[in-house]
């Protein structure tokens, strides 16, 4: 009797392939690459969605998502690590990175949005599915269904120690910053509690689309035919877009008449241009112009006024930034790839200079969360010489009589005001110009003579400003 073949076994389920999601996969690719790259998501998230939108993958609710999965992630990544940390039985180093990113994207869809429990573990797993393979994807279902166990108050609440024992820490694993830039905006900020809070939940929030009018090139009245578009708070050139939006669809935008620009960098340049001066006021300097919106507002205010801006800056890619900014200003300027460290001008040759610097970044964590997350306290030391540089510079720029605006996009005190002391003392015949009166309706200033702008009070990025006046 011959032998029967036997039959192939079955598991009773056929094998389903993973279905790809294409908001949560975009997602997914932002995040590998700021990990992988270095990249920042406010670069390559908006060409990822213009392509989607154009192959007909998304709408703009999917836009709307994709972009909170990413930045939503990324503001609380810290914090979402800490939880996912509680969640499994091995240090989080030992987990590769591409798990902890769709982790990642999974705790924040269970903590920090109103997607429905099963829904955010479901699109969670099937997604590991696509991006991970099935062993690992049943990982991320197992730990998901840890995280779903407690919302985010109560995590926190068991993940953080308490205030009275550690409010830097607490506040740390609260608001999702590391512990050395909450005391470093603790120490920048002053007071008590309830101010840094706030300014930490401020870093947490979106910010809005803040638009500049470009005198004699654009008007306000012209940005506000926007949808949602309303007048700036302090800026008379600012316009918001309340709900977003695409800037770049935007004639005024896309044509170069109008930018995209935050209302705290157009009151540094505006602070600036209404500084009194003794003598002439002809010649105008922006020393670290890249990648070129304060120099686009400062080239047309100078032009109402028949002065002439020279905008230099030292990476020749941003100096193209910075001359298609200026490209169509109504009066004349000039853009120069140049070291500010070593300039190619004379000293004394300029009525004002701004020298927004190079620094931390510290002061626009809204808009770029994941730098929370890789600047480091030893970056301090690698900015410092090169602030110290640039300001040397400017003073040496400046004529006797003109005036000098150092700013920069970030409160620390180590790139603020002890770079403004250290070259006073260096350049004796030089004065600090009370700067509050240049921005008159601005609340909140400060004790002065210079201005520290904050998210919470401002809705700005926390921009700081320092005027000097060389005296001889």
């Amino acid at each position: 009797m011959s032998e029967q073949p036997s039959r192939p076994r079955t598991t009773g389920k056929p094998h389903r392939r993973p279905k790809k999601d294409p908001v949560r996969f975009l997602a997914f690719e932002v995040l590998r690459a700021v990990d992988e790259r270095d990249a920042y998501a406010n670069l390559v998230l908006p060409p990822l969605l213009r392509k989607a939108r154009a192959s007909g993958d998304f709408d703009g609710r999917d836009a709307a998502l994709a972009t909170e999965l990413v930045y939503g992630t990324l503001r609380r990544q810290g914090t979402y690590d800490a939880i996912v940390a509680a969640c499994v039985d091995r240090p989080l180093r030992e987990v590769d990175p591409p798990v902890l990113d769709v982790l990642s994207l999974g705790a924040h869809q269970l903590l920090g949005t109103r997607i429905p429990t099963h829904a955010a573990v479901s699109a969670s797993v099937e997604l590991a599915r696509v991006v991970l393979g099935d062993g690992r994807a049943k990982f991320v279902n197992a730990v998901l269904r840890k995280v779903a166990q407690h919302d985010f108050d109560a995590w926190t609440e068991k993940i953080a120690p308490p205030y009275e024992d550690d409010p830097e820490d607490h506040l740390a694993l609260v608001h999702s910053h590391p512990r050395w830039i909450v005391s470093a905006l603790w120490d920048s900020l002053g007071g008590g509690r309830a101010g840094i809070e706030e300014l930490l939940k401020a870093d947490n929030e979106r910010p809005e689309v803040t638009l500049v009018a470009r005198p004699g090139r654009s008007t306000t009245d012209e940005l506000m035919d926007e949808e949602a578009a309303v007048a700036g708070r302090w800026s008379p050139y600012a316009v918001r877009l309340t709900e977003g939006g695409e800037p770049g669809a935007i004639d005024a935008v896309r044509s170069g008449r109008a930018g995209v620009q935050d209302e705290g960098s157009q009151l540094v340049a505006l602070a600036l241009a209404n500084a009194p001066l003794d003598g002439t006021d002809a010649h105008w300097l922006d020393g670290c112009a890249g990648p070129g919106g304060k120099a686009a507002l400062l080239a047309a205010l100078a032009a109402e006024r028949g002065a002439v801006l020279l905008a230099s800056e030292k990476q020749p890619h941003r100096a193209r930034l910075v001359a298609k900014a200026l490209d169509g200003n109504p009066g004349p300027y000039q853009v120069v790839t140049a070291d500010g460290t070593r300039p190619p001008w004379r000293p004394g040759s300029f009525d004002r200079v701004l020298m927004d610097v190079p620094c931390t970044g510290l002061g626009a964590l809204r808009r770029r969360p994941e730098a929370r997350w890789r600047r480091k306290t030893e970056d301090l030391d690698g900015f410092a010489p090169l602030q110290r540089g640039l300001l040397r510079t400017a003073l040496e720029s400046v004529r006797v009589g003109g005036v000098v605006g150092y700013a920069t996009c970030s409160p620390h005190l180590a790139e603020t005001r002890a770079v403004v002391a250290d070259l006073l003392k260096q350049f004796p015949q030089t004065e600090l110009v009370d700067a509050r009166p240049l921005l008159p309706g601005v609340p909140s200033l400060g004790d002065g003579p210079d201005i520290q702008l904050w998210p919470h009070v401002h809705g700005t990025d926390a921009m700081y400003l320092a005027i000097i006046r060389r005296t001889g």
